[in-house]
């Protein structure tokens, strides 16, 4: 009896520790929803990732920033790129007083994520960045602008969890009828997410960014190189913290952003800058294209067929509404486009998934035999 009285006090004492230090983190993007799933031992506290260089990472806590690596039984368990710790991360880490390193033993449930396929022909997810509430979509409205791409944009950002904004660049770059036109292709194609034309040169829309900004509150920025995404960091820190070229003759910016990394304003809000990404492959994505494309769905759903096509079935509903005017060809177009992609690249995912399995069990087998030998 009395030992199990001592272990309810030292449970009840760890337990007041744990949620005074989660209490004090809550600056960093801390919240209820986090709190609730840490797992973390009484040995270990928690931090949050801030970069990612190599084989070790920039963590930050309520005590500043601090290195840390993973411990060789978490990376002997978790080999896939989306298992790995990435910026926006919450770990639980070891790291004895005075000591100004780390060992991450856990990494908790992530509440959303931003992930695309990997480059080229990989079938793998590339983490982007975990736990942003929300999602600054940074195109150019000079060379830039796509809106195809926007929504290959929007679909994940949907699919992860985050909520979108939209953030057209370098207005001073082109005509108002152009903006204006733009705008327009944005709304046709049936996105609703928030849309903020900027200038980095005149500052013009800068405050309306800012005044999105909520402290305790995570903004991951994306977008293709050049379109200004570097620069509009630097203006909500207040300072030149990347070096940035100036802008070419064409209106293309260059910069010199290499990793991603978590920042925090002095507003309180936390940012996440991103290296520029020409391609945004679609992988595991249906959710974030029904959400994407809600408007389509919900007439999908009224066709006569289930696995309905919406290419020339007789009873189709999608059909009908373009024809009627209700959705746009050129919606139903990308739609189609980026289920098909999705589709394929899921199958693609799930035939390397199991071939890896396969191959897991094939070295198990060699090992045994080798042994028993």
């Amino acid at each position: 009896t009395l030992h199990l009285r001592m272990a309810r006090r030292h449970k009840l004492f760890w337990t007041r520790v744990m949620k005074n230090q989660y209490s004090e983190l809550n600056e960093l993007g801390w919240n209820d929803w986090f709190a609730q799933r840490a797992n973390c031992k009484s040995t270990e506290s928690v931090a949050r990732v801030a970069a990612v260089d190599r084989d070790q990472l920039l963590l930050v806590d309520q005590s500043g920033h601090f290195r840390a690596k993973l411990a060789g039984r978490y990376l002997h368990h978790h080999h896939l790129n989306q298992e790995l710790p990435c910026v926006g991360d919450w770990v639980c880490v070891e790291k004895q007083s005075g000591d100004d390193f780390g060992v991450i033993h856990t990494l908790l449930e992530r509440r959303t994520s931003l992930r695309r396929k990997s480059a080229g022909n990989i079938m793998e997810y590339q983490m982007i960045a975990a736990n942003a509430d929300y999602v600054l979509i940074v195109q150019s409205c000079h060379f830039d602008f796509n809106s195809n791409r926007l929504e290959r944009y929007l679909v994940m950002v949907l699919e992860g969890g985050a909520e979108p904004i939209v953030v057209l660049t370098k207005t001073d770059l082109v005509a108002p009828e152009v903006l204006a036109t733009q705008l327009a292709e944005i709304q046709a194609a049936g996105i609703t997410a928030p849309i903020v034309p900027l200038s980095n040169v005149t500052q013009d829309g800068l405050d309306e960014v800012k005044r999105l900004l909520l402290p305790g509150k995570t903004y991951c920025f994306v977008g293709s190189s050049g379109v200004g995404k570097s620069t509009l960091v630097n203006l909500l820190v207040g300072r030149e913290r990347m070096e940035t070229r100036s802008v070419s003759g064409t209106g293309e910016g260059r910069h010199t952003t290499v990793r991603r990394e978590l920042i925090r304003l002095e507003s309180g809000a936390l940012v996440i800058d991103n290296p520029g990404m020409r391609e945004f492959g679609i992988l595991g994505a249906e959710v974030g294209i029904a959400s994407s494309y809600s408007d389509i769905t919900a007439f999908a759903s009224r066709c006569r067929y289930q696995d309905c096509s919406h290419t020339g079935e007789h009873g189709c509903a999608v059909l009908a509404a373009v024809h009627a005017g209700e959705i746009n060809q050129d919606s139903l177009d990308s739609y189609l486009k980026l289920k098909e992609e999705s589709a394929f690249n899921d199958m693609s995912y799930a035939e390397k998934r199991r071939k890896d399995r396969d191959f897991g069990r094939y070295i198990k087998s060699a090992t045994k035999d080798l042994r028993d030998n």
